[in-house]
């Protein structure tokens, strides 16, 4: 390797000493950070008024210092639909309760995992994949409904949020520490020649564990429940004594089997009007795979523009800290002009980021309208975020349309919104993507 030597960077300092806008640039950027190059015209770009607006917002929520995005984005989602269906002011469900069901399934389906592998050489790559996160926040829409398959939702007051539901680091670096361990029994279990019924009481003990800790953590989750409400009216509501489940029949209603998962992935690797699944990602063991339609984006966008014409809001995943003003509440690619103050240029493009890992799904949000130009097409996107109502505009914030093209990933499409082409699309066999595949990111 070649080194650096001292005459080359008294070069580089004296080239970057003779360029006064490199000293503008320095001065502004030490005192202020990089806010100090928001484009002042950024405000002007900000308008909270769209031409399609989803009817009935539900109010804010805030999922504090856990990575439940994908949780509260889905329940923001059903919560429009509850709000009309009972017609009340608002609605909201309990995310603790999808949290406490999620560690659990999520612990049996790394165990089931492991044993699945107990074969494979510990410093593989896959198991060593496997072991570098046991527990997380992070999640995919067909992991949230397989939980509200098997477990309903309940309202909010039903489970209310605990110190650790809102603040998960502890939590999770505990179960993970156990689970780990739990891997490590397992795997000499296998080595050792134990029985299959051997190794399966072994496991349902750790389970057992695993129950215990988040009964602790996070309460135990309510088998029955009752909701009470005012409606629109001033009418005196009551749905219960009800289970979870019969709670999502009559609140929401949804056939969840009813919504796809539209992706949109240009690397060379991933052929448009194909389905896709990945190896060893999910929660509930006997649960829906996760399972993608790969569109090129235009195609993804405008079934989100027609979802949300029809007064349905839409689930999305993106990858949120890209040009991203949080202060202002605005998504843009033109948010800081970091190119003209550092001198040079980011070139890579959406396939690009995806492929040397500058770039995947980190965050799931809810559109809930877009602006149409005179010619009909989206010139910017309306957008629930769940980080409370002091960050952006009151909990709002505003997406540019040339932002959609390169940081969304992933929109939750009714399946009466796809063009027939892609409905035929959807009857593919899905390929099997890698664990540690891009398209694999969970929204945190």
């Amino acid at each position: 390797m070649k080194p650096i030597t001292k005459q080359r960077l008294a070069a580089l300092r004296q080239e970057f000493e003779a360029r006064p806008e490199n000293r503008v640039a320095r001065n502004a950027v030490v005192r202020g950070g990089l806010s100090a190059l928001t484009d002042y015209s950024l405000a002007r770009r900000k308008e909270n008024v769209y031409s399609v607006e989803v009817t009935d917002p539900c109010k804010i929520a805030d999922q504090k210092q856990s990575g439940r995005c994908w949780m509260f984005a889905a329940l923001n989602v059903m919560r429009t639909a509850a709000m009309r269906r009972l017609n009340v002011e608002d609605i909201e469900f309990s995310q603790a309760y999808p949290l406490f069901w999620d560690k659990l399934e999520r612990s049996n389906y790394f165990l089931e995992s492991i044993l699945k592998t107990a074969n494979q050489p510990l410093e593989g790559r896959l198991v060593s994949f496997l072991l570098s996160a046991p527990m997380g926040d992070g999640g995919q829409w067909d992991m949230f409904a397989n939980l509200v398959k098997k477990y309903g939702v309940v309202p909010k007051a039903a489970m209310p949020e605990s110190k650790l539901s809102s603040a998960t680091a502890v939590m999770n670096r505990f179960l993970s520490l156990k689970l780990r361990e739990d891997a490590r029994i397992l795997r000499e279990a296998v080595a050792a020649g134990r029985t299959e019924a051997e190794l399966l009481a072994q496991k349902e003990a750790m389970v057992a564990e695993i129950y215990r800790m988040l009964s602790v953590c996070l309460g135990t989750p309510p088998e029955r429940v009752v909701y009470e409400a005012r409606d629109k009216d001033k009418n005196f509501l009551r749905i219960g004594p009800v289970t979870p489940q019969e709670f999502f029949q009559e609140a929401v209603g949804w056939d969840l089997d009813d919504y796809v998962s539209l992706i949109s992935a240009p690397t060379p690797d991933k052929p448009f009007y194909q389905t896709y699944t990945v190896d060893y990602l999910g929660n509930v063991a006997e649960g829906s795979p996760v399972m993608y339609l790969n569109l090129p984006i235009e195609e993804l966008k405008a079934a989100v523009v027609r979802q949300l014409s029809d007064d349905a809001p839409v689930w999305f995943g993106c990858d949120v800290g890209q040009w991203h003003d949080r202060d202002q509440g605005v998504m843009d690619l033109a948010s800081y002009q970091l190119q003209d103050a550092f001198g040079v240029t980011f070139g890579l493009d959406k396939a690009g980021r995806l492929q040397y890992g500058e770039s995947c799904m980190t965050h799931a949000m809810v559109f809930f309208g877009v602006n149409l130009d005179e010619n009909g097409k989206p010139d910017r996107f309306k957008v629930m975020n769940s980080w409370g109502d002091d960050r952006g505009q009151k909990g709002w914030y505003v997406m540019s349309d040339g932002w959609f093209d390169e940081f969304v990933y992933q929109a939750l499409i009714h399946k009466q919104y796809l063009t027939e082409a892609q409905k035929a699309a959807l009857a593919a066999k899905p390929v099997h993507l890698a664990p540690w595949d891009p398209m694999g990111s969970l929204a945190k």
